[in-house]
Order: C-alpha cells, then sequence, then structure tokens
C-alpha cells in the first residue's frame, strides 16, 4: 500500500544507549560507580544521556551536566530526566567539549565520544590527557572507546566508514597503555560482546527499515534506502573486528 502521506521514519527510538551496551552491563557499571558516591557527574557526548540518567537515580545526592551538540538528544534527555523526577539535578547543555572548562568532577563519562574532546585522526590519547584534567582526585571515568579486534584488512577497511584506516583505532593492550601514560590506573576493564553489538546495531536500523517496509513509495525512501543499505554493508565490514572497550580509570594522585 503506498503511504506517501507518511511522516519521516523516526530517529533510533529502538535504542536505549548510543552504544553496544546491554542492561545488565550497563547495571553492574552503575553499581560500580554508584559505590564511590559522586556528587558530580559529567558526561561528554552524552547524547540523551541514559548512563548519567542511571547513576543519578543511584546516587541521589549527585547533581550532572550532559555536554553534546545534538539537540534532539538532548531534548530526549531533558525529556527522560523530567519523567524520572530528575530534572533538577541535571543539565543537557549543548556546546562543543573541545576545549571545554568544565570539571573537574568526581565522575566523568565519555562513552563512544573521544572525538568530542579531540580533533585528532586518532583521538584517544589526547583524550584520556583532557579526561584526566577533567576529574577530581579520588574520582572515577568511564571511557568507551573503540579498539581493533585484530588488524582489518585493506578489503575489509575499504568497506567501512569512508576513508577508514588501520590507524584509525588501536588494540586494547596500546589503549590500556595509553590510559596509564595519561595519568590513570585501570580498576576495570571489559569490551562489548557480538550479541551487544547487534543489538545495538540493529536497533540503530530498525526503526527505518520498519518505516521504508511500510512506504517504499515514500518521497523519503529513496535516500532512506540508500543510507540504510550503505550502513549495513558497513556494519557487515567491521562486525567482528571492531571492539568497544568499557574502561573505569582511576586517576593517579599527583605527588604533593
Amino acid at each position: 500500500m503506498e503511504s506517501t502521506s507518511a511522516a519521516a521514519p523516526p530517529r533510533l527510538s529502538r535504542l536505549t544507549f548510543h552504544g553496544p551496551l546491554s542492561q545488565d552491563r550497563a547495571a553492574a557499571l552503575v553499581r560500580r560507580l554508584a559505590g564511590e558516591r559522586p556528587g558530580t557527574v559529567l558526561d561528554i557526548g552524552c547524547g540523551w544521556g541514559e548512563l548519567l540518567l542511571r547513576v543519578l537515580e543511584a546516587v541521589p545526592e549527585a547533581r550532572g551536566v550532559g555536554v553534546d551538540v545534538n539537540e534532539e538528544d538532548l531534548a530526549r534527555g531533558r525529556r527522560n530526566a523530567e519523567a524520572r523526577g530528575l530534572a533538577d539535578r541535571v543539565d543537557f547543555v549543548a556546546e562543543s567539549a573541545l576545549g571545554t572548562r568544565r570539571g573537574p568532577a568526581d565522575l566523568v563519562l565519555c562513552l563512544g565520544a573521544s572525538q568530542a574532546l579531540s580533533a585528532a585522526e586518532q583521538p584517544a590519547a589526547e583524550a584520556l590527557r583532557v579526561l584526566r584534567r577533567l576529574v577530581s582526585d579520588g574520582g572515577r571515568v568511564v571511557l568507551g572507546e573503540g579498539f581493533w579486534e585484530r588488524t582489518p584488512t585493506e578489503a575489509e577497511l575499504a568497506g567501512m566508514w569512508p576513508g577508514a584506516s588501520a590507524d584509525d583505532h588501536c588494540d586494547l593492550g596500546t589503549l590500556l597503555d595509553l590510559a596509564v601514560a595519561a595519568g590513570f590506573r585501570p580498576e576495570w576493564t571489559e569490551t562489548a560482546s557480538l550479541a551487544e553489538w547487534e543489538e545495538f546495531e540493529s536497533a540503530y536500523q530498525a526503526d527505518k527499515e520498519v518505516w521504508l517496509a511500510r512506504n517504499p513509495d515514500h518521497p523519503l525512501a529513496a535516500e532512506t534506502r540508500t543510507a540504510l543499505d550503505r550502513h549495513r554493508r558497513q556494519w557487515m565490514s567491521y562486525r567482528g573486528i571492531l571492539g568497544m572497550a568499557y574502561l573505569t580509570l582511576a586517576p593517579v594522585t599527583a605527588p604533593r
């Protein structure tokens, strides 16, 4: 049935977190982080700040700030905060994190958003140095960062994002070394499972895939189909090769 009057395809409504993060892993993270009783939480590249909100729910005395440049995601975060009775304890701020003067905070979250802190082609090293400045002594940083499970071949790179290079990421051991060099000790190291990746990538596309199936003749159908097919092929190129590490990092206190 032709449905050219249908609204534009919905965006990311199937996603709880904007990354390959399961409910179980998120719950364990929140339990560990809440045990530190942070008073202030800063979320860099927060999107709609789901993990930030869960930490605030677990630590009633804490206050939080989420920083992002996507107004649509920030609005979603504000709605969620209002619905959960957290609006008076969290601010979602539309601003760039490059050169940010925010912090130090007791807990800093940066999940899949190191590029928000560095313009470098491989931002992890610089982002970690900035994160050390943004976190209080005795606090914690949670960094969600991509890494190569194995070095991709040239053919695999050709199917990924435009201009993909083996230099875009490092391996997990090197990422941990970068964290130590930036002034942290890795308290907890974990990586997303294939099931978490598949749930994320499926949910990332699902709204638009169902919309397209129902509206194949919509004026936006052609561009939506092109974007979906392109992303699916990219995912198949990095599936099992691109990993996501979740590092809980304890800052090393500077000698007095």
